[in-house]
């Protein structure tokens, strides 16, 4: 099998790739490296395309079995609309459009920002109400999925992503996880520091089960858009709490003012009711396992 994965140097894509290689795919990734970084490709045998989902020759992949599209801008405090819209809309109508055509599966990442500030648990049927733009390009390709899934039989599964951590997220920056950023602090002898008062909900999903989804997405019973999550809401104060018991530390938070109120979202919770049904998927680590994992893997514990 070929697979081709878009983003495929980011968070992950990366992980996403190496999961494909390490099951015995043919995989090419397609990357601008604008946020993506060669470094989470290490081991990484499979060809590597710099080139960028607006422009980038299309007949180039009309080999491929499958496209796992996960590029885009993903920066959810980036003001720039019209460049926001233009690489998370029309690279992904690209994208899909090519797909569709040549009848390949297209399993793409959504994500948890369609809801906006909308009570949880979230379903999938409450999106639509994005708080920033980047929720706002998401939706909009969500409303592009569906349009097609009525006139085509073509596979399309839409991922909705909640709040991923897990390795290979460090050279995202500002971006990166909780988890990651407050997890750096602690282990640089610092008091991690979050916004008051800590008990902001969010779903925290490790990326091994969502890599894990994509691979259930080739099998779904049908074209879907569906959550991705843990199905569970942890805290700020949890995160730290977790972080303390794995690092072998004792620090207390620092609380700050949170400098984006208006368009952030203070409790994401995924109904993963019909992502079981659709894809038979159901986490596979708890928060605590993943944390202790994630940290083995980036070498902060033994």
């Amino acid at each position: 099998m070929k697979a081709l994965v878009s983003g495929g140097a980011g968070f992950i894509g990366s992980n996403l790739a190496l999961t494909l290689q390490e099951k015995g795919w043919d995989v090419i990734v397609l990357d601008d490296f604008s946020s993506g970084d060669y470094r989470n490709l290490l081991g990484f045998h499979g060809d590597v395309i710099a080139e960028d989902i607006l422009n980038v020759d299309l007949n180039w992949f009309k080999n491929v079995d499958v496209i796992f599209h996960q590029a885009a801008i993903t920066d959810t405090t980036v003001r720039d609309q019209k460049l926001m819209m233009q690489v998370n809309v029309e690279g992904f109508r690209r994208l899909l459009d090519f797909a569709v055509k040549h009848r390949r599966p297209f399993i793409y990442a959504s994500s948890a920002g369609t809801y906006g500030n909308i009570p949880g648990p979230q379903k999938e049927d409450m999106a639509g109400n994005p708080a920033n733009i980047y929720g706002f390009s998401k939706w909009i390709d969500d409303c592009i999925a569906r349009q097609y899934m009525k006139v085509s039989d073509s596979l399309i599964v839409g991922l909705r992503y909640f709040n991923v951590f897990g390795p290979r997220e460090a050279y995202k920056g500002k971006m990166a996880s909780m988890v990651w950023q407050l997890a750096v602090q602690m282990k640089s002898g610092k008091r991690p520091r979050i916004f008051k008062w800590g008990e902001q909900k969010r779903d925290q999903v490790y990326v091994k089960d969502v890599v894990y989804a994509n691979l259930l997405a080739l099998k779904a019973k049908q074209s879907c858009i569906i959550n991705v999550g843990s199905g569970k809401a942890t805290t700020f104060n949890r995160i730290i709490e977790v972080l303390n018991q794995v690092l072998g530390t004792n620090y207390e938070p620092e609380y700050i003012d949170n400098p984006y109120v208006g368009f952030y979202q203070d409790y994401t919770q995924a109904d993963l009711t019909l992502a079981k049904e659709m894809l038979g998927y159901e986490p596979q680590w708890t928060f605590e396992e993943a944390v202790k994992d994630y940290m083995k893997a980036v070498g902060f514990i033994d």
